[in-house]
């Protein structure tokens, strides 16, 4: 076990509490300083394994930045040092099949069509290329929730101010009781004018599952085109895009799927593929080969990247999937039930209610934390101290994020995003929620004799 704090003194300064006391009663006595002594804090180790993540840490935020276990990782070294030994072998000849083998497995695991899938680098680039596609006219509304994502949003805002257009965002309550909520939210702020909806499949702030496939229907009826944001989708709730029906999707490999950083998919329905171009124009603009999609040859090269996070896409699906005796299903849902039992923990010893159903809930949970300032210097505050004091790797946001905002608006709340990945254990929350109660409820005073009696 890991010890963290002062280093011991003298074992005859500390050696039992009245020993303690009768030498700070005489330091004070004589006019000295008293010296009081930190209480030793064992720090518990955990066994991360096949995942690389630091053992003295309690990572409790796998959906900010996933992490990618050890076998993956080496998948990835292996593509590396196979582009190294002979790079236009690689490039040139070997690397479109390599794409088109694991875009056939990326779109089996998510119901896609595999033609409609392209490689970017995360979600928020995704968002980004669609927008960067698309022109809106003077007096166009596109339409999102507050419960958005910061940098998805601000790429909606910076493509409405490029052509006149106006972001129009719908508040979704927090805590919230019903799916059903999220999807009036968006429908009641649809007018003549809307173009486009940003619509998250998993919230980042608030990590809802909302209802995309409702959404995406009922929008498309009423004329409304949908990108959908599933950076938390894959690997954390099943995906079926055939169902979603979206103009747009796209999500993150890094995350859930525990793929290595900078692996994302593009998803275009058939008849939007012709409108998109990749953030940077490259050789297959002008490409004319004729047994080979378009769509392909524009974003399957987009200059000299490192394409290993894509091409290690499938050991992430495979191996990961292989952890659990039911494959992907079953540690989607026992990741989910640990996230359950984890916000139940923590709302228990903060005395909160529940804000949201298990029916929107996938492996993460955000709850609302009672007696804090809504503002980013107390949430900054916060993590830091249960980062320094207590190694707890936690989220700590004030919300709604600043894109969400209306001018001259603040935050209404600061919550906790609490992940569940396959390498956290049960006592890592009991730990969270009695670090945040102490510091936000104070310690919990003793009973008095007579209370004690009574019971």
């Amino acid at each position: 076990m890991a010890v963290l704090g002062h280093r011991r003194p003298p074992w005859h300064q500390v050696r039992g509490h009245d020993r303690r006391c009768t030498a700070a009663a005489r330091a004070h006595a004589a006019g000295r300083p008293r010296v009081v002594y930190r209480r030793r804090v064992v720090r518990q180790t955990f066994d991360r394994s096949p995942w690389s993540l630091d053992p003295e840490v309690s990572f409790l935020n796998h959906g900010s930045f996933g992490a990618c276990p050890a076998p993956v990782l080496e998948a990835q070294r292996a593509w590396r040092d196979r582009l190294e030994a002979e790079p236009v072998r690689f490039f040139e000849r070997e690397l479109e099949p390599l794409l088109d083998a694991v875009r056939a497995e990326v779109g089996e695991f998510l119901n896609a069509d595999p033609d409609g899938i392209a490689f970017v680098p995360n979600t928020t680039a995704g968002v980004s290329t669609v927008l960067a596609s698309l022109r809106f006219a003077p007096g166009d509304e596109l339409l999102a929730g507050d419960h958005e994502y910061n940098a998805t949003l601000n790429a909606l805002r910076a493509a409405a101010e490029r052509d006149g257009a106006s972001v129009v965002v719908c508040h979704i309550p927090f805590p919230i009781h019903d799916p059903a909520q999220a999807v009036e939210a968006y429908l009641e702020a649809v007018t003549p004018r809307t173009r486009l909806a940003l619509v998250s499949q998993v919230t980042s702030p608030t990590a809802l599952v909302l209802p995309v496939a409702v959404l995406v229907r009922e929008l498309d009826r009423r004329g409304v085109d949908t990108l959908v944001d599933g950076a938390h989708a894959p690997g954390m709730v099943p995906v079926d895009l055939e169902a979603v029906g979206a103009a747009w999707w796209t999500g993150n490999g890094h995350k859930w799927l525990c793929a290595p950083k900078g692996a994302a998919i593009l998803h275009a329905r058939a008849d939007k593929r012709d409108r998109l171009r990749p953030l940077a124009v490259s050789h297959g603009f002008n490409d004319e080969r004729v047994d080979r999609p378009r769509y392909r040859r524009l974003f399957d090269w987009t200059g000299t990247v490192d394409y290993s996070p894509y091409l290690s896409l499938s050991a992430a699906i495979r191996f990961v999937g292989a952890l659990h005796p039911d494959g992907w299903p079953g540690l989607m849902a026992d990741n989910a039930a640990l996230a359950r039992q984890a916000r139940d923990r923590v709302c228990a010893a903060l005395g909160t209610a529940q804000p949201a159903p298990d029916s929107m809930l996938g492996s993460m949970a955000a709850i609302p934390l009672p007696g804090l300032a809504p503002t980013p210097e107390a949430a900054r505050r916060l993590h830091d101290q249960l980062f320094d004091e207590e190694r707890i790797e936690v989220p700590i946001v004030p919300f709604p994020v600043p894109a969400a905002l209306a001018p001259g608006a603040g935050p209404s709340a600061v919550l906790v995003r609490i992940s569940a990945q396959r390498y956290n254990e049960p006592g890592e929350y009991a730990a969270l929620a009695s670090a945040l109660a102490v510091r936000l409820l104070g310690p919990a005073k003793p009973r008095s004799l007579l209370g004690r009696l009574r019971r």
